[in-house]
């Protein structure tokens, strides 16, 4: 039935029923991994310049967030995971290419602002302890990345980094030993301080965007249907269908994930808050002056933690990106496209892999300040999100989509919700320019 969504037993696509329910050490592991690794050298680069500008006044985004970042990274989980295709493919299946095109056109730009943006700050990172130019040092990282995507797979660069991700940590016990006041801390958590300005909003869009990139949702919803490749379910009507159980469980490890990760955005703004912004610095130009806000923890060795962190998610993350931006574009012309092929099977697909890392790195020649980049890639993100949103809840309510799997009351209230949220930060912004 290569056409509908056919309806599974609850003992079809169970991994848990199949191969056992995972230890709790397992999924909270697994968890703080994914939620660590989602901070790329963006997010951190957005939430220090916003620490620093705002100081503790800005931790209140963080709880807003959360059920934000749960929701988007749920919902394009469940297209592949129900429809058995990436996003963009299932976009090409259900909307006219006049819709199509233009939202291929944003991820893509965006995963390439943002792929350019993640290595110039490794890059500036790298620079504090190796003396060389950052577009060298760039091009150098953006080498053996694409060399191991080539050679190798996400597999073995997630393998090797993924543990450099938790050292992201440090920023909770930097903000505790950096002693803020606890009552200011709470205060600023529960009540929004806002102002009506373009800096205030164009932080709030790039945290919006950095948090809910667009290459978050090309991700998710393409590895739900590379997992289940690995499975042996290559063909497209083996993959369409799963059971409730199976989408409980995604939901939970989604929201596990999506914790760890607004935990660090939450420490991020209180370490910057009470140390840079404290300082009187606030504006973030270097990676010396990010690595600043955990010398309460590490003294001296704050730069060495903080070089570690970025280039552990940063090569994590960039990978990520640049793959992303090659689904974007392989489903969007009809073709498909999977890490499970091999690069002389699928040329098209490792080459636009290839393209979108050169172009990355040849933005970083063109003299932009790195650290001012990150938050920049952070607002263009933000602007790509509002539409991209609106379409991932139509797709999940669509019963030649979704089956019964659509969506319930209470998935489209906050959908509908974030949606609405992300269009009226990005309006505000626009209206300040004017």
């Amino acid at each position: 039935m290569p056409d509908s969504v056919r309806e599974p037993l609850d003992s079809r696509y169970d991994a848990e029923a199949i191969a056992g329910r995972p230890s709790l050490f397992k999924v909270i592991g697994s968890g703080v991994i994914t939620g660590a690794a989602d901070d790329d050298p963006s997010a951190i680069g957005t939430y220090s310049s916003a620490g620093a500008k705002f100081g503790l006044g800005m931790l209140w985004i963080a709880p807003v967030l959360l059920p934000m970042m749960y929701i988007v990274v749920y919902l394009s989980a469940k297209i592949g995971q129900v429809y058995g295709k990436g996003l963009f493919a299932c976009i090409r299946d259900q909307f006219p290419g006049w819709v199509l095109m233009p939202l291929v056109s944003l991820a893509f730009l965006g995963n390439i602002i943002e792929a350019a943006a993640d290595l110039g700050g490794i890059g500036s990172a790298m620079n504090l302890l190796i003396p060389l130019p950052i577009p060298i040092l760039v091009l150098a990282t953006a080498a053996i990345i694409y060399a191991i995507q080539y050679f190798g797979s996400y597999s073995l660069i997630r393998g090797i980094f993924r543990w450099l991700a938790l050292i992201l940590f440090a920023y909770v016990a930097a903000a505790i030993l950096a002693k803020p006041d606890p009552l200011s801390v709470l205060r600023s958590t529960v009540i929004p301080s806002i102002r009506f300005d373009a800096d205030f909003f164009g932080i709030v869009v790039a945290c919006i965007g950095t948090s809910l990139s667009a290459y978050v949702y090309t991700w998710q919803s393409n590895q739900e249907v590379e997992e289940q490749i690995a499975m042996g379910r290559r063909r497209v009507f083996e993959r369409k269908g799963t059971s409730k159980r199976e989408l409980q469980r995604t939901q939970r490890d989604v929201l596990i994930g999506m914790i760890f990760c607004n935990l660090i955005l939450y420490f991020i703004l209180m370490a910057t808050g009470v140390t840079l912004h404290a300082a009187g610095q606030t504006e973030v130009e270097t990676a010396a002056q990010a690595a600043a806000a955990l010398t309460p923890l590490a003294g001296a060795g704050a730069t060495w933690l903080f070089v570690a962190g970025i280039v552990g998610v940063g090569f994590l993350a960039v990978p990520v990106m640049t793959t992303g931006a090659a689904y974007d574009v392989v489903q969007g012309l009809g073709r498909e496209a999977s890490l499970h092929d091999h690069p002389r099977d699928n040329r098209l697909f490792y080459l636009i892999i290839f393209l979108v890392t050169a172009l990355a790195v040849g933005l970083n020649f063109l003299g932009f300040n790195p650290m001012r980049a990150l938050v920049w890639s952070g607002i263009v993100q933000g602007f790509s999100v509002p539409p991209l949103l609106v379409v991932m809840m139509l797709l999940t309510n669509r019963k030649q989509v979704m089956g019964s799997r659509r969506n319930n009351r209470a998935t489209n209230l906050l959908g509908w919700a974030t949606t609405a949220i992300t269009f009226a930060a990005t309006f505000c912004l626009v209206a300040t320019w004017f």
